[in-house]
């Protein structure tokens, strides 16, 4: 079966009639878990990312890198880990749940998947002392990434870069009951 490859042609990276598909989860997840590597936090990390974004991949490929982040990011958009991240946070707005599933995309595959078994698993490892548990910076990398490659301004970006559309899954959680519904969790960062 023959695979598609993403078009090598610059300029196709500015064609969204042919916008390109994720794939390659496996090369998607090495640079992200490449971009932990010797990052203090979130914003080091981003800035990593761009860095090897920009330097091995074309135009075309750091969308199509884009893509498979907003549809892991959209995979993990569910009321349960937005519970999770309330407890984890101390507290969680719709923003503030966009970065949490950002910071939990660059834990890597292990534990993001982990976390999509089981909502708490996203706690694992991690102390209460490293909130707040989010990562805004990854969301523009892919934008800079692709602006330090073109030399265009990342503005532009969002003109071309293809859309992954998203709905909560799950009926939001009660902030009363929150704390009761996720004891140890809630026993473990709230004390």
């Amino acid at each position: 079966m023959a695979t598609k490859k993403a078009p090598s042609n610059e300029a196709d990276a500015a064609n969204p009639t042919n916008p390109p598909t994720s794939g390659g989860d496996e090369r998607w997840w090495d640079f992200i878990e490449r971009s932990r590597n010797g990052a203090e936090d979130g914003d080091a990390q981003a800035s990593r990312l761009i860095e090897l974004l920009s330097s091995e991949l074309s135009a075309t490929e750091i969308i199509a890198f884009d893509t498979f982040l907003q549809e892991r990011i959209r995979d993990a958009f569910r009321s349960d880990l937005w519970a999770v991240a309330y407890i984890m946070n101390g507290g969680c707005s719709d923003d503030g749940f966009d970065y949490f599933l950002g910071w939990l995309v660059c834990k890597g595959r292990a534990h993001y998947e982990a976390a999509l078994a089981n909502p708490e698993d996203a706690a694992k490892g991690v102390s209460p002392d490293e909130e707040p548990f989010e990562n805004e910076v990854v969301y523009y990398g892919p934008s800079r990434a692709w602006a330090a490659k073109t030399g265009r301004p990342s503005d532009d970006y969002y003109e071309i870069a293809p859309a992954v559309p998203r709905s909560l899954q799950g009926e939001l959680f009660d902030e009363e009951t929150v704390y009761d519904d996720y004891p140890e969790l809630a026993q473990k960062f709230d004390g």
